[in-house]
């Protein structure tokens, strides 16, 4: 029945692609259950950009002979969120940090409130997290989500206020800075100081300059075998193609469908368990 209800698995997957944590906490299952999650859990990394609903669709297969995994439950809270689908995506959150006491996902968590036009809550439930317990991506992220849901509230001077934060440092660049000044760009032209607004817009492109992403990213070179046409002169080894700018995971909004913009968490999703390192 599972496989009559469960998506595809592509042909090159065997789920060794999995980092070794993830790999250690599925081993607990018998071979064929493992086998199984594993598979769906590599699919649903795979999917989770290019096409978020396909990727949640093998979270919940996976989840249906995992589901006592954290790291199951973690991928069908993020591959929902990235799908919009919000109430599920906050019920998994929940579950995976009631069962882990991890907090990273917090800020999309946060961002799910918001989606379902919750912003009190979703202030509420920012208040409640010990933010010195997060790492400095998530607690950027955060920071970045509540000053979304201040603005969407009409409170430009609170969305502002949120983001005084250590990291929002023109001298310093970290994966998340040119989102970070881009925010902090937007909050000030809205509240009309469209010079100020310009320094940290400057900013932006400075630092995708230094970090080398966005437009400023290598572009990605190919090798692709060419077949001479019969009124071609032979043509010997490979041809490059340049297939445009990469944009990297932690400047692309990966789900078309979420409602928000202005601060989402949505614009830098954590990595899917079968992404990250062990």
């Amino acid at each position: 029945m599972d496989q009559q209800r469960s998506p595809d698995i592509d042909g090159d997957v065997t789920g060794k692609e999995l980092d070794r944590g993830t790999l250690k906490e599925i081993g607990g299952l018998d071979e064929r259950p493992a086998t199984w999650v594993a598979k769906h859990l590599v699919m649903a990394g795979r999917y989770i950009d290019e096409d978020p609903e396909l990727a949640f669709q093998h979270a919940l297969a996976a989840s249906r002979k995992g589901g006592r995994l954290a790291r199951v439950r973690e991928a069908v809270a993020l591959t929902a969120y990235a799908a919009g689908e919000y109430h599920e995506a906050l019920r998994e959150f929940r579950t995976y940090r009631r069962m882990t006491g991890d907090d990273t996902h917090i800020a999309a968590q946060v961002d799910s409130e918001r989606a379902l036009g919750r912003h009190e809550k979703a202030l509420q439930l920012a208040d409640e997290v010990d933010t010195s317990r997060l790492d400095r991506a998530a607690r950027v992220e955060l920071a970045m989500v509540v000053s979304g849901v201040r603005e969407d509230l009409g409170d430009l001077e609170g969305a502002l206020a949120a983001l005084k934060i250590p990291e929002l440092d023109r001298r310093r660049g970290y994966p998340f800075s040119p989102r970070l000044f881009q925010r902090q760009a937007d909050v000030l032209t809205a509240l009309g100081r469209t010079q100020e607004a310009a320094v940290w817009q400057r900013s932006v492109h400075v630092a995708e300059r230094a970090l080398g992403i966005g437009g400023f990213a290598e572009p990605e070179i190919v090798d692709v075998e060419v077949e001479p046409a019969e009124d071609d002169r032979p043509v010997s080894g490979h041809r490059e193609r340049h297939t445009g700018p990469r944009v990297s995971d932690a400047a692309q909004a990966s789900a078309e469908s979420a409602p928000v913009a202005k601060g989402s968490a949505e614009e830098h999703r954590q990595a899917a368990p079968a992404e990250r390192e062990s």
